[in-house]
This record gives structure tokens, C-alpha cells and sequence, in this order.
């Protein structure tokens, strides 16, 4: 991988690929699959936001400070973590209808987050981090 972009961004698709397995198990009532992929689904977003917060943002904010976009990114994945924890009490309850509900909120979020940092956020880092990119490649590499 060249870019910071093209890492994160593979890894928002992989993460996508995941959620949507949970979501076509939910449609087919299969909450026995459902389970399990949640379980794979919430693994991979905890090493992508871990990846993120751990190494990502604190090297964007000792350029740019901290606040703004990665304190507005932290938020969200506080959201995206809250959702991910009620579906996990919804799946344990077989409350497949709640569990859609659930999905739908969270594939907003999701799309509307990922977008941002796509847009926006990793394009940010590419240029602001480019000494630091080969470097910060391998940590990130490492934990997603």
C-alpha cells in the first residue's frame, strides 16, 4: 500500500463486506449465522477504530492539534461502539426484528463516517503525515 487512503479505505470495504453478511443473515431470519458474523463484523471494526485512534489520529494531532476532525471521528466511533453492543444484546435475545432496525442505524452511521474520512480525513493525513507515511503504514498495516 502507497497511501494511508488506500489502506484504511480497503479496510472500510473488507469491514463493509463483513456487515453486509450479518445483514442478508438477518433477512434470512438466520439468526444462528447472524451471530457468528457479527461477531467476525465487530472483531474487524474494533482493530479498524483501534488502528485509528492508536496510531492515525494522535500522529495527525501533533500536527494539527487535537480537536476537530479526529475528536469529531472518536465521537462517532463512540456511536458506532453503542450500536455495536446493543446488537450484540438484541442477537443474545433472537430479537431479529430489533436486530434490523439496529443494522439500518448503524449502515448510516457507517457510510456517513466512512465517507468523511475518506473524503476528507485520509486525504488530510496523506499530505500531512508524508514523512511520517512509511512509518505509520506499518503500524496501521499491523492492527488492521
Amino acid at each position: 500500500m502507497d497511501s494511508i487512503s488506500e489502506l484504511l479505505t480497503k479496510d472500510h470495504q473488507h469491514c463493509d463486506r463483513l456487515f453486509a453478511d450479518v445483514e442478508a443473515a438477518l433477512g434470512a431470519g438466520d439468526l444462528e449465522r447472524a451471530d457468528k458474523g457479527f461477531a467476525d463484523f465487530a472483531r474487524a471494526m474494533e482493530r479498524h477504530l483501534g488502528s485509528e485512534e492508536e496510531a492515525l489520529f494522535p500522529a495527525l494531532e501533533s500536527r494539527i492539534g487535537a480537536g476537530g476532525p479526529t475528536e469529531v471521528m472518536r465521537m462517532e466511533h463512540g456511536m458506532m461502539r453503542d450500536l455495536f453492543q446493543e446488537l450484540r444484546q438484541e442477537l443474545g435475545r433472537r430479537n431479529g426484528e430489533r436486530c434490523l432496525g439496529l443494522c439500518e442505524t448503524l449502515l448510516v452511521l457507517m457510510q456517513q463516517h466512512n465517507l468523511k474520512e475518506e473524503q476528507i480525513l485520509y486525504r488530510m493525513a496523506d499530505n500531512i503525515l508524508a514523512d511520517e507515511r512509511p512509518r505509520l503504514l506499518v503500524r496501521l498495516a499491523a492492527s488492521a
